[in-house]
């Protein structure tokens, strides 16, 4: 059961946040939970979607950021994010089933993409202690300064919204998924 009373309706959040969650509506036909809860302080919605919106425009192939979110959402055990992007992966980035697994499990069977996605786990797990090594290894697999930056702030901004959503217990109102059925 949610911790903290979230906002119904777009009308019923605070006027700061609502320009956000109405840029949110337009951009993907739906104010998910996660957002509407955000949306109780627009400081932190405006934030986290400004940092979206930004990685957004990166480098990174959406595939790839996708299998960065679902192995982050795997590894911190975020009910809400595991569905939400098993939703999204599927049906909005067109990642197969098997390629979704994969990711949860910390890999793909794409090289490159196994290299993005096992390096992100690494970041989270070490809590961004990761070796010299590791970060050569992943500009071996070509990924160069600038999409290893965005891995790590994709790493960043989908911890950011598993912590909210595990510490405010944010219903699910995506198709749910087992968090061990990777």
């Amino acid at each position: 059961m949610v911790r903290i009373p979230i906002p119904a309706t777009l009308d019923a959040a605070p006027e700061a946040s609502k320009p956000t969650l109405e840029a949110i509506k337009k951009q993907i036909g739906a104010l998910p939970n996660v957002f509407r809860m955000m949306s109780t302080s627009p400081a932190v919605l405006e934030g986290y979607a400004a940092l979206n919106a930004a990685l957004g425009k990166g480098r990174l192939d959406k595939k790839i950021r996708e299998r960065i979110a679902l192995a982050i959402a795997q590894k911190n055990g975020c009910e809400y994010c595991l569905a939400a992007h098993t939703y999204t992966g599927a049906h909005v980035t067109k990642l197969s089933l098997e390629e979704i697994a994969a990711a949860r499990r910390g890999g793909s069977s794409d090289a490159k993409a196994d290299a993005a996605v096992k390096f992100a786990v690494r970041v989270a797990e070490a809590r961004g202690g990761v070796s010299e090594q590791e970060v050569e290894g992943l500009k071996a697999a070509g990924f160069d300064d600038d999409e290893i930056l965005e891995i790590v702030a994709h790493v960043a901004a989908n911890t950011f919204t598993n912590y909210m959503n595990e510490v405010f217990k944010t219903d699910v109102d995506f198709p749910k998924v087992e968090r061990e059925a990777a």
